[in-house]
């Protein structure tokens, strides 16, 4: 995204991505205009094209950040004694949850706004995600190997096991019964059921 330099040129561009997210997870894509996003942040609609092409290159822009940010702070998270396809099964969940429940909106739109990328965008962030899964692939591929877990298919696994997850999104609320602790706690067992892990 190209930005106005200078910090209120900064802090516009931080608030047009934050209300576009708002936006887009609220009412969708399709349905949100510039001019809609402009009246949230305050400025002009016109403004808005110093920070961005157009509202096709804003969705990618806000996909891809997600993206990035989801695989760089795995790379931080990821610790050296996680060992075992076990370990890093684990490590991999709790990252999951913890990361994915403070971006409601970001996740929301990067699976249903997949649609409304152009080919070229969508098959960036499909480069970016299937990284993303082929982390998990590995774990699974190397407690199968060594016979950790018991998949029938690894790369089905995969997907199933992240669809798992990321339905957490949907229904956890903070004010629920439940603590993220404790959800973790039960995600982690369906996650280690699910790929038949012998504890």
């Amino acid at each position: 995204m190209a930005r106005k330099s200078g910090s209120n040129g900064e802090k516009t561009a931080k608030q047009l991505r934050e209300a576009a997210t708002v936006l887009f997870a609220k009412n969708g894509y399709a349905a949100v205009s510039m001019r809609q996003i402009a009246r949230e942040v305050g400025v002009q609609a016109g403004a808005l094209y110093l920070y961005t092409a157009d509202k096709q290159s804003l969705l990618f822009d806000l996909l891809d950040q997600h993206m990035q940010d989801l695989l760089q702070a795995w790379d931080v998270r990821a610790t050296p004694h996680a060992v075992t396809p076990m370990d890093r099964l684990e490590c991999f969940v709790r990252f999951h949850i913890r990361f994915h429940l403070l971006r409601t909106d970001e996740v929301f739109i990067s699976y249903m706004e997949l649609r409304n990328l152009t080919p070229e965008n969508f098959e960036v962030i499909q480069t970016a995600r299937r990284a993303y899964e082929g982390i998990l692939h590995d774990i699974l591929s190397a407690g199968q190997a060594e016979g950790t877990f018991n998949v029938s298919d690894t790369k089905v696994a995969t997907y199933a096991i992240i669809a798992m997850l990321i339905g957490m999104n949907t229904w956890y609320r903070d004010e629920g019964r439940l603590s993220i602790d404790m959800v973790e706690e039960i995600y982690l067992d369906l996650v280690m059921s699910a790929a038949g892990a012998k504890r």
